[in-house]
């Protein structure tokens, strides 16, 4: 059963990911089709020739750009010898997954994109370089964060929360089964790995980790949040089938203090203010380098 996803982070590493997709969608048609046409309409062909003409034109600027982009923030890195390691790289791999729900879920969304997961990296890495390349240069007080805290201090309020895992099945008569089971004495990760048809997560005991009451399906929220910590409950149908639920923590409802959540808070406006002013920057960076785009100047010759 998936969470609804909270809002994402960043903006330029969205950007680096479309820039990648294209990439990948240019190389792909490029080099994919060992043909002499890619289509026919009646009689005439639509040749491998005509469609990579087609595709430089229209992909072809984008994705140049972007590798200048990425060619640029990587020297001026090795220029003022900063470099992003493996480990924070993994780190923000796992905090961007976190928001999709799982590294399942996000491996489906880049899918679904035509990308892998070495392509996401690649542009987390990049987003990482950028971050460290422009955070000196922002304008960033303590009077500055306490204002963002306090303009904003909804959202780091927390409502209850509830830790729970869970045992999905698609009927009563299994759901009955599996109560019975327990009762019995059978391990629950060992009973989650055998029942559950949540394979997002029934490898790890349905662990569904901390959530609020409004995340959830609303009948598989009611009996969580009425459940005690450590208790077992009773069958529970909602729309996705039937579920045993066991709550494994309890965090009470809290309004947010500016030092509970200062680093948080931080990380959020650093990340505001690199989208407000990353074209300025890079445009300034761009300044100190001798950049020679062929293809703007044959497309420009063109037109």
């Amino acid at each position: 059963m998936d969470k609804q996803p909270k809002k994402k982070k960043g903006l330029i590493i969205t950007g680096v990911i479309v820039a990648i997709a294209v990439i990948g969608l240019v190389v792909y048609l490029l080099v994919g089709n060992s043909s002499n046409y890619v289509a026919k309409v009646g009689d005439t062909k639509i040749t491998q020739d005509e469609l990579n003409e087609a595709m430089q034109k229209q992909y072809g600027p984008t994705v140049v750009q972007a590798l200048i982009i990425d060619n640029v923030i990587e020297q001026e890195a090795k220029k003022q010898n900063v470099s992003v390691s493996d480990k924070e790289i993994d780190a923000e791999v796992k905090a961007q997954a976190a928001q999709y729900g799982g590294t399942a879920a996000l491996e489906s969304a880049l899918k679904s994109s035509n990308m892998e997961m070495a392509d996401f990296k690649a542009s987390v890495k990049t987003y990482l370089l950028t971050q460290k390349l422009m955070e000196p240069t922002l304008d960033i007080t303590d009077e500055k964060l306490k204002a963002y805290f306090k303009e904003n201090k909804t959202s780091y309020d927390t409502e209850k929360q509830v830790k729970a895992s869970h045992i999905l099945v698609e009927d009563k008569k299994t759901a009955e089964k599996v109560e019975a089971l327990l009762a019995d004495g059978e391990g629950w990760d060992k009973l989650a790995k055998k029942y559950s048809t949540d394979t997002s997560n029934s490898s790890e005991g349905g662990n569904l980790g901390y959530f609020d009451k409004t995340t959830m399906d609303e009948d598989f929220a009611n009996a969580a949040f009425s459940m005690k910590e450590d208790e077992i409950s009773k069958p529970v149908k909602s729309s996705y089938g039937y579920h045993i639920i066991k709550v494994t923590g309890i965090k009470e409802a809290k309004d947010a203090t500016y030092e509970d959540v200062k680093k948080e808070v931080r990380a959020a406006y650093v990340n505001e203010q690199m989208n407000a002013n990353y074209a300025t920057w890079l445009a300034d960076l761009e300044k100190d380098y001798e950049i020679d785009n062929t293809l703007s100047t044959a497309t420009t010759e063109e037109q």
